[in-house]
């Protein structure tokens, strides 16, 4: 029987939604203590896996206590809520992304956020739009998570009996989709940026997580150092982060990659979750579940503010995604300088933060007795 909600995932999650904020803010200082500057994977693999096993965890719960349909239907309620959303945030961004272009004269924020397909093609981009077509930047995550959601009522009762068959399955789809070029229509003869389906891996990868986390197992109680798996994911991971490090000086690169090697790493594709991003991210995830091992490091004051970030994990996202191009402005404003990027950053996080202890304030308003009133 699945249990309820971690809050180790809550807290990755949400510092998945802080580090997306200021990977997407251009210039952005702190986005240089993100994923993506120590390794090859970024916050996208912690979103895309974590919803997996957010996914799993929640309507497996519910297909095993309320059955199959009762799942199926909840499943594609919060799908119908989510593509609602999409709209609707898209609609709000490039209000924002326009009104933010009008008062900054250094650079084209609609051509930054990519919005120019609407700026030519308006009746066409409002089409595309709803086919979940047209994703300008900071848009993708929510378009996959939809088509992963939507897809979960197919493989949800396998998955849960036949775990590891269902992971072989989609272990094949992934290496075959980039080979027979196997992904969703974009605009402009295009594809999705976030290749579904390669990055169904990723999700059935969470599930199968969330699944295994809740069976019984045999405590390893060796030193880390003498356990080869952690050994070798760590190793990975270390060698990652020099390499990616070493991309900040092409020559320094250049002269410790074999040339052999360079041909057989690169390039390393995102849209198609390259098995080095895969690898590395999973590397990444073991050693960080092995070196954070209970969940009592979740209560101090810091780790429960990302925490609750992470439980309404879609109106913080939805808040990170129109602040972006508000902090840009005010960034491009003030030239630029170091110390307003920095306040930019963390007033941005900050206000995802209050966001998410409103949010749950108000639910505990709701959820409050009602005093019967004469």
């Amino acid at each position: 029987m699945l249990n309820g909600r971690d809050p180790r995932i809550d807290f990755f999650r949400g510092l998945a939604l802080i580090f997306i904020f200021w990977d997407h803010v251009p210039h952005n200082p702190l986005g240089q203590i993100t994923l993506r500057n120590i390794g090859f994977s970024d916050a996208a693999e912690v979103f895309v896996f974590l919803a997996g096993y957010a996914s799993v965890l929640a309507y497996g719960k519910v297909l095993q206590r309320e059955g199959y349909w009762m799942a199926c239907l909840k499943i594609l309620r919060r799908t119908w809520v989510l593509y609602v959303v999409h709209i609707f945030l898209l609609a709000m961004l490039m209000g924002i992304v326009f009104f933010a272009n009008s008062h900054v004269e250094t650079r084209d924020l609609v051509e930054e956020m990519g919005l120019t397909h609407f700026v030519t093609h308006p009746q066409q981009a409002l089409v595309d739009e709803l086919l979940l077509r047209f994703k300008p930047n900071l848009m993708d995550p929510l378009p996959l998570y939809i088509v992963l959601l939507a897809g979960l009522p197919l493989v949800l009762p396998l998955l849960l009996r036949k775990t590891w068959a269902v992971v072989a399955v989609s272990m094949a789809v992934y290496l075959l989709a980039p080979h027979l070029g196997w992904n969703l229509a974009a605009i402009a003869d295009g594809v999705w940026y976030f290749n579904p389906v390669t990055w169904q891996f990723l999700f059935v990868l969470g599930g199968a997580a969330a699944i295994h986390g809740q069976q019984p197992r045999a405590q390893d109680n060796r030193p880390l150092l003498r356990q080869p798996l952690f050994v070798t994911a760590a190793v990975y991971a270390l060698a990652a982060g020099v390499l990616t490090l070493a991309w900040r000086w092409p020559e320094v690169h250049d002269a410790l990659m074999p040339a052999a090697l360079s041909e057989l790493l690169y390039p390393i594709s995102k849209t198609d979750l390259s098995p080095v991003r895969l690898l590395h991210f999973l590397a990444l995830a073991y050693v960080t579940a092995k070196l954070l091992p209970g969940r009592a490091w979740t209560q101090n004051w810091l780790a429960r503010q990302t925490c609750r970030m992470g439980r309404y994990s879609l109106e913080v996202f939805c808040l990170g995604v129109l602040l972006a191009p508000l902090a840009d402005m005010l960034n491009a404003l003030a030239g630029d300088a170091f110390t307003m990027q920095i306040v930019t950053a963390l007033v941005g996080a900050a206000l995802m933060a209050a966001l998410g202890a409103w949010l749950e304030f108000n639910q505990r308003l709701s959820q409050s007795p009602r005093v019967a009133t004469a």
